[in-house]
């Protein structure tokens, strides 16, 4: 019995089949990327391929949509653009890409912790506009990474691999997770805060975690602190985070994560000297996607071939039934 295959991620039709065709299912992607058109593709659909980027959203009405989902697979490691529970509740297995992109967010998170406290990019404006900031790039101060104390919040495949660079460079690394490792320095959340000169943010988004690094939280860490956040937006607020910096609390915030994507064009932090910014690409070198294809045709493949599928998140049977 062919298996009916849902495509969302915001590629073209022919990409789309040229990836998915050859495992044998029936392939279809929406006639427009809008909620009634997910809506109705969802009536058939078995298997669904996830948007990463959000805009198609699976939601509790989406679920309800999909009387014959048997599976969902996100070609991301975040799954906050699904409601999880109300999968979980229709017996639908979710599985992401864990460990995919964790170099890549990893090395983009080191390189932004060298940029702020080299002022790299700085500089590199000021140059643009024809200056020559020798003297108030060191007056800005610029430090070295080596002996810096590195709080690591999250300790997952990309928490880790950061602690290991970091470690790499000769920083003092500590970390809080919400599970315990048997490896590492841990350390209870208000601690890590109250000792990090470099804050890096790898937690997943969860209704735990929204919010978790709020004024208060923010208030904790050391004058002068830098923040790095490769985490997803809302968990550490982008007003409590403006208002960090704007304060002196913190020197410094390297962004790839918003409250809302794209960030507003007139948004305050585009203008703010002292924050790095980047568009949630944190993850997006040539190597983690591949890895991250690799990743999803293998689980599709083993949907359709009856095989156990790996990464599932919400804790559901691996083996997909047709329903």
């Amino acid at each position: 019995m062919s298996w009916k295959l849902l495509a969302l991620p915001p590629l073209g039709a022919d990409l789309i089949h040229h990836v998915f065709d050859p495992l044998g299912a029936d392939v279809t992607v929406p006639v427009e990327r809008s909620r009634e058109a997910l809506h109705s593709s969802l009536a058939d659909a078995e298997l669904v391929v996830g948007d990463f980027t959000g805009e198609l959203a699976i939601d509790a009405a989406a679920v309800a949509a999909a009387p014959h989902l048997a599976f969902v697979q996100m070609p991301s490691v975040g799954v906050d653009s699904l409601d999880v529970d109300a999968l979980t509740a229709a017996g639908v297995p979710v599985a992401n890409t864990a460990g995919a992109n964790a170099r890549s967010v990893a090395e983009w998170a080191l390189s932004a912790a060298l940029d702020l406290s080299r002022q790299l990019s700085w500089a590199d404006r000021r140059m643009r506009e024809g200056g020559w900031p020798q003297l108030e790039a060191a007056a800005r101060g610029s430090d070295e990474l080596a002996n810096r104390r590195v709080g690591v919040l999250g300790m997952g495949a990309i928490g880790a691999e950061a602690a290991r660079l970091f470690e790499a460079l000769g920083c003092q690394v500590a970390y809080w997770s919400r599970r315990r490792r048997d490896t590492g320095v841990y350390q209870e959340i208000d601690d890590l805060l109250a000792g990090s000169d470099i804050l890096v943010v790898c937690l997943p988004r969860t209704p735990e975690t929204v919010g978790l690094l709020d004024s208060r939280r923010l208030a904790l860490l050391p004058a002068g602190a830098f923040l790095v956040n490769v985490a997803r937006g809302g968990i550490a607020p982008d007003a409590d985070v403006l208002a960090a910096l704007e304060s002196g609390r913190l020197a410094g915030a390297a962004l790839d994560v918003f409250d809302d994507e794209p960030l507003p064009a007139d948004h305050p932090l585009r203008r703010h000297e002292n924050v790095l910014l980047s568009p949630h690409a944190a993850g997006s070198t040539r190597q983690s996607q591949l890895n991250i294809i690799t990743a999803v045709i293998d689980n599709i493949r083993a949907a359709v071939e009856g095989r156990p599928v790996a990464n599932i998140v919400n804790g559901l049977d691996s083996l997909i039934h047709h329903r």
